[in-house]
């Protein structure tokens, strides 16, 4: 059954499963489609509840097909090669010639990226637990990777990587860096052309290949990160420039497939040395990497305009060939509707989610939005199905496409169009989850659009081995604020960090201002206490419509003689009694509830927050929470701006990200609110 096959019912009388309990969006998101763009419901193939769901439908139906371990099929002609299939082999022989044990491959890393994005826009730790069951069949203690031969210097092994650094940061297990090392120590030695570019595989001597860019520079850039290394951003710009140079058809504005440098290949043209002809899914594989790339790349780095005048223009191009009718685009991007060809799911996914992406993140203008909008509008006419079961199946795939090889692949049109076409294909599913959430987000970034939220890193100036510690942006270990600030930025605001004295210029443009535990003697030997004249520019900012976050801490981990300065002027003050003490995981001594008709969160939350100091509030300030008698969450009116006051910093990654707490608890959804209080 298709999903345009639906609407021989009217909207509202289709039954869609919606996302799951942990999706905070909902409510606001169908409200605000309904609001803005009441003609979505008369032409759609899928109502909202079923836009919203619809990546965690595909995540459904890759958790029900790989219950254990992500099997990847084979490309026919690597079986043939493997001497698995003969020529004219059956479905059926395919099938049997596909039953082998799970190995490292890049398509697990494509799909498990779907599944981690979807776990950080839902707070939904079974996408955590699936993924860490997938990677874990590989790693041993040791970190060495079942399946994987480094000295095949093949890029495609590169991708799950990236599973391997968010499980570190999650877990902390350092058999999940050691085996990224070995990743990183294979592009350390990954042979290069003479530009030194990165060869697609040892066996593809000087070849690149526009799917090499999306399987090892977005893993290396998280690499890069969370080692900390500054000298090697120049060389990952530098890869994505070589390629474009290599690839790139002047008259067209696509890039072709690959190229080699030699010009030895039958396939690559004497004089250029390029393939023959665009395929839609390469074109793809280069643009969601470069737009990952781009979104952890320094901006103040002087290659920062060359990626973005690169992706902008391949963008455009991009949209020029967009199929009129069906808003999807042909597996041969440039020769539609000629015998053989076809609209493909694939590369159709991959460029719908760059283009949300790239506007969503601002490296392209929102004059792309409707062009990737009737993409994937588009993507879930032609492509989506729903089967008797209710299972949700994305189909038309091409199974895979190279160059040279053997049997040797030509990269001509017949070649291309003629390979075999796969349903739920994991290369097509992950991006397609990715184009989804990226759609989902639309209409909630509208909340922050234009609003900055400003963290305070000067009264909280906190460091350990010679980093920045507790409550950054930056940090994505169980310290850091990362998650609460992903849901500010998945909902349109901007993130800055203070590391000064608050002044009124520097709070002049900001929406909301976080302090979470300023230092005392104990975290820092020179700590900034908050002062009288800080107690002024705050408060002054407050009145004339800023927002407040103010978070301490109990009274052994935080000092509030200060800090009651600052509270105090908005009539409330940190108490010395703490309250909620948790021994050892105990969850259900650190319950806190959200009164009825409190302005911030939704009633019958349930909230787990530890080790907390009780508020006494004065006139005017309504409580949020209580334990027994002792108010603990407060928020006060102050001029035209408003205050929040807690003490505690309860929301960093370990208590928001659902590794820790049990499922009966929602502080990843009461962050949502939060920050949705925060930007009003």
């Amino acid at each position: 059954m298709s999903v345009a096959g639906l609407f021989s019912k009217p909207p509202h009388a289709v039954h869609f499963t919606r996302l799951h309990q942990y999706n905070p969006y909902q409510r606001m998101l169908s409200y605000t489609l309904r609001r803005l763009f009441p003609l979505l419901f008369l032409g759609l193939a899928v109502s909202v509840e079923a836009q919203v769901s619809m990546a965690a439908q595909l995540a459904e139906t890759i958790m029900k097909q790989y219950q254990d371990s992500l099997v990847v099929k084979k490309y026919i002609n690597h079986l043939m090669q493997d001497n698995l299939l003969l020529e004219g082999a059956t479905t059926s022989d395919i099938e049997k010639a596909n039953q082998r044990p799970a190995n490292w491959n890049y398509e697990i890393g494509v799909v498990l990226t779907g599944f981690d994005r979807l776990w950080r826009t839902t707070g939904d730790p079974r996408y955590l637990q699936y993924t860490r069951r997938i990677i874990d069949h590989f790693i041993d203690a040791q970190g060495n990777i079942r399946t994987y031969a480094m000295g095949e210097f093949n890029l495609d092994n590169i991708p799950p990587g990236r599973q391997l650094i968010s499980l570190y940061y999650t877990f902390r297990d350092k058999k999940y860096l050691l085996a990224a090392q070995k990743l990183k120590y294979q592009l350390d030695w990954q042979p290069r052309t003479r530009e030194g570019g990165y060869w697609h595989k040892l066996k593809y001597p000087y070849q690149m290949w526009l799917d090499g860019l999306y399987m090892a520079a977005p893993f290396r850039c998280e690499y890069l990160l969370l080692t900390d290394k500054q000298d090697e951003w120049d060389d990952v710009a530098k890869q994505f420039i070589w390629m474009a140079n290599g690839a790139r058809d002047a008259q067209t504005g696509l890039m072709y497939h690959g190229f080699d440098e030699s010009r030895v290949q039958p396939w690559s043209d004497p004089k250029t040395g390029h393939s023959p002809e665009f395929w839609s899914r390469a074109m793809g594989w280069y643009m969601v990497g470069l737009v990952d790339v781009l979104e952890l790349f320094p901006k103040d780095h002087p290659q920062q305009p060359a990626l973005l005048r690169i992706f902008n223009e391949l963008s455009t191009a991009i949209v020029r060939y967009q199929d009129p009718k069906s808003g999807t685009w042909w597996q041969v991007t440039d020769k539609a509707a000629q015998p053989g060809n076809y609209l493909e799911s694939s590369g159709s996914s991959m460029f719908v989610a760059a283009l949300l992406k790239g506007v969503r993140l601002g490296f392209l203008p929102n004059s792309f939005l409707p062009a990737a909008k009737r993409g994937y509008e588009g993507i879930l006419q032609e492509f989506v199905s729903r089967d008797s079961s209710g299972v949700y199946h994305l189909n038309r795939a091409v199974s895979g496409a190279g160059l040279g090889g053997e049997p040797y692949r030509d990269g001509s049109y017949t070649y291309y169009v003629s390979e075999p076409k796969r349903d739920d294909d994991l290369k097509a599913i992950g991006p397609f989850m990715q184009a989804a959430i990226e759609y989902e987000l639309l209409d909630i970034q509208v909340v922050g659009q234009g609003k900055t939220i400003l963290l305070d890193r000067y009264f909280n100036n906190e460091y350990r081995d010679g980093k920045r510690f507790h409550y950054t942006w930056e940090d994505q270990f169980d310290s850091g604020f990362s998650w609460l600030g992903g849901i500010a930025r998945d909902h349109g605001a901007h993130l800055a960090s203070l590391d000064s004295a608050p002044s009124a210029a520097a709070l002049q443009q900001a929406k909301a201002y976080i302090i979470v535990d300023p230092d005392h003697l104990k975290d820092n030997p020179t700590p900034n206490y908050i002062r009288s004249e800080d107690v002024a520019v705050i408060a002054s900012w407050v009145k004339n419509g800023g927002t407040l976050l103010l978070m301490t801490n109990d009274t052994t981990n935080a000092e509030l003689l200060h800090s009651n300065r600052l509270a105090q002027a908005f009539g409330i003050s940190f108490t010395n009694n703490n309250l909620n003490f948790v021994k050892n995981d105990n969850f259900p001594e650190g319950n806190v509830f959200p009164l009825p008709g409190n302005p911030v969160f939704e009633a019958g939350a349930k909230a787990y927050v530890k080790e907390l100091v009780s508020l006494k509030i004065g006139k005017g300030v309504q409580p949020v929470a209580r334990i027994g008698k002792e108010v603990v969450m407060a928020t006060a009116p102050y001029g035209k701006g408003k205050v929040f006051v807690i003490g505690d910093p309860w929301l960093y990654n370990e208590y928001v990200n659902g590794r820790k707490l049990p499922g009966d608890y929602q502080n990843y959804t009461l962050a949502v609110q939060l920050v949705r209080w925060l930007l009003k």
